[in-house]
C-alpha cells in the first residue's frame, strides 16, 4: 500500500531567502559593553489594548521574524556551570513598548520605505487566521493603509529609532 501523501509531496513550501539589509559588522559586536553602546537599537511596539496573551504572541512573532533578518543580532551561545549550552540571545537588547492602535498606524506609516530601518509588523489578520495561506490571501487583498497592526518591530540607527518611539512607554 502506497502511503505517500501526493498533495503534500507535490506542493513545495517556499522558503524565504533572508539577506540582512540592517545589521552589525563583526567588529561592532561588543558583548562586554552596555546595550546602549550598540549602533543599532531594537524596539518592539505592541498594541496596549490587546489582552496579555495576544500581546506576547504578537511580540514573539515579530521578534522571530526580526532575529533572522539582522546580521550579528544574536550573541554567542553560553554554557552554564553544569556544562549545558544555552543559545545566544540578542546582545544589543530589545525594548518592548506599548502604543494605541492609532499610534501603531502612525508608526507604520512613518517607517514605510525607510531604507535605514528594518521594520517587521504583525497585521491583525495574522492572529485571526489559523491557516497561513489564508492570512497571505487576506493580506494581499488589504490596502497598505487598511492594515491593522498589532505589533511592529524596528531595528535601525539608535537616534532614528529613538525619535520614532520617544513618546511611547514600556509595555506594562
Amino acid at each position: 500500500m502506497d502511503r505517500t501523501n501526493t498533495a503534500a509531496s507535490t506542493t513545495p513550501i517556499p522558503v524565504p531567502v533572508v539577506t540582512a539589509a540592517v545589521g552589525f559588522a563583526p567588529k561592532e559586536i561588543t558583548t562586554a559593553e552596555s546595550t546602549r553602546s550598540a549602533r543599532l537599537k531594537w524596539v518592539v511596539v505592541v498594541d496596549a489594548a490587546l489582552p496579555p496573551g495576544r500581546q506576547v504572541n504578537a511580540a514573539v512573532c515579530v521578534s522571530a521574524a526580526t532575529a533572522v533578518r539582522v546580521a550579528g543580532l544574536l550573541g554567542p551561545d553560553g554554557t552554564d556551570a553544569g556544562g549545558h549550552s544555552h543559545p545566544g540571545l540578542p546582545w544589543a537588547g530589545c525594548t518592548v513598548l506599548s502604543a494605541t492602535s492609532a499610534q501603531l498606524a502612525e508608526l507604520g506609516a512613518r517607517t514605510v520605505g525607510d531604507v535605514d530601518l528594518l521594520v517587521v509588523d504583525m497585521p491583525e489578520s495574522a492572529q485571526t487566521n489559523r491557516v497561513y495561506d489564508e492570512y497571505l490571501g487576506q493580506l494581499a487583498a488589504t490596502a497598505a493603509d487598511g492594515i491593522a497592526r498589532l505589533a511592529i518591530s524596528i531595528v535601525g540607527p539608535r537616534n532614528r529609532v529613538d525619535r520614532l518611539v520617544k513618546r511611547l512607554s514600556l509595555l506594562g
